[in-house]
């Protein structure tokens, strides 16, 4: 009999439990791990409606319980943070270091690129004697999480607490990720952050870490951007939510940029409306990032990219977790990077729906889910 814990468990049709599921021990690859937190962010709420059962939660740290008898280098008691980038090692695009595309095991680009976060990796878990997929292979609103050796990095902070290592995770990596792996901001150049929730404040501490010396936060909420000005923005535009594409601020940018644009814009809102916001924002061959994983069909004018202009959209910050996770950690140690002033309120478990309430309502740079 295996270990029965604790967990949030979406009907795939809007809605949500807490209920007692069964995790059994780890298969040869396989690592038992106990949860202390798990991060939140819209994600989760959008999975509430992908059509399929699953136990929630992609962000997440803990203990290590058990290890498989093929995995290396990883034991019982140490501390680990998650990470949905599950890869094989040798598919065509982890042999191009791209593990986060990875071909076969990835919960987001594997089978043909069809998105399907938390498809039939087996779980080892069940719920009310049936199998259960974890959201991205993960399912860290759950006491207990069985995942692929690969899905883990050992945490080598001695004072990072369990809620900050959690949100390194998705959050911080795929803001960080953006700017450092996928844009490769260069020092010197000047940064526009489009919207500063989670994420957005990760690519500014991204742009701050790559030694950009103008990085320019614009939001709708003035609260946001003062916290955007402690996490290293240099300059704020409050927008006005009636600014269609957000060409007005658009304007106060290139005020701000000798009437050029700035190097690099970064979409951190997930509205589909703004999704070709950030080409406004950069002057002639200037870069373009969006980061929020638009998924919608958009219209996009094409004298936006008037001349030169790039556009891309990475995944996941192009995260190598066994790389850049203790780069972050390394960051963190240092005082380069900030986590747990990030965490703007904690919750229990059975508080997963006030915790969603307020995401939804824009209360928090970062709400996590605390496990005793």
């Amino acid at each position: 009999m295996g270990i029965l814990c604790k967990a949030a468990i979406t009907n795939g049709k809007g809605s949500f439990e807490i209920s007692e599921i069964e995790v059994n021990d780890p298969g040869d690859d396989e690592v038992l791990v106990k949860i202390k937190a798990a991060g939140l962010c819209h994600t989760d709420y959008d999975s509430l409606s992908w059509g399929k059962q699953l136990i929630l939660g992609h962000e997440g740290s803990g203990i290590i319980v058990k290890t498989g008898k093929s995995v290396k280098e990883l034991y019982p008691g140490d501390k680990v943070i998650l990470s949905w980038a599950t890869h094989c090692g040798h598919c065509f695009q982890c042999l191009k270091g791209n593990q986060h595309l990875c071909e076969v095991a990835s919960p987001v680009t594997a089978h043909g690129n069809d998105f399907t976060p938390g498809h039939a990796c087996p779980s080892g878990t069940t719920f009310k004697g049936q199998p259960v997929l974890r959201s991205f292979n993960l399912g860290t609103m759950a006491e207990y999480t069985l995942v692929k050796e690969s899905a883990i990095v050992k945490n080598h902070s001695d004072k990072m607490s369990f809620p900050a290592a959690s949100i390194i995770s998705c959050g911080v990596m795929t803001g960080y990720g953006s700017v450092v792996n996928a844009a490769k901001v260069k020092r010197g150049s000047s940064v526009v952050v489009l919207g500063t929730g989670g994420v957005g404040l990760n690519v500014i501490q991204g742009a701050k870490i790559a030694k950009a010396t103008k990085i320019i936060a614009i939001d709708v909420n003035k609260t946001r951007l003062d916290m955007a000005k402690a996490f290293g923005a240099t300059h704020t535009i409050l927008a006005d939510k009636a600014d269609t594409g957000l060409l007005n601020a658009a304007k106060q940018v290139k005020t701000l940029t000798e009437g050029r644009g700035a190097d690099y814009a970064f979409e951190c809102t997930a509205k589909p409306e703004l999704g070709a916001a950030p080409l406004a924002m950069v002057r002639n061959a200037g870069t373009a990032v969006q980061v929020s994983g638009i998924e919608q069909e958009i219209s996009i004018d094409m004298n936006l990219f008037e001349w030169d202009k790039t556009y891309i959209n990475p995944l996941y910050g192009k995260c190598r977790p066994q790389i850049d996770f203790p780069t972050i950690i390394d960051l963190y140690e240092d005082g380069q990077i900030l986590l747990e002033q990030m965490i703007t309120r904690t919750y229990l478990l059975n508080e997963l729906n006030k915790a969603f309430n307020d995401l939804l309502a824009g209360r928090n740079a970062k709400g996590v889910i605390v496990f005793d």
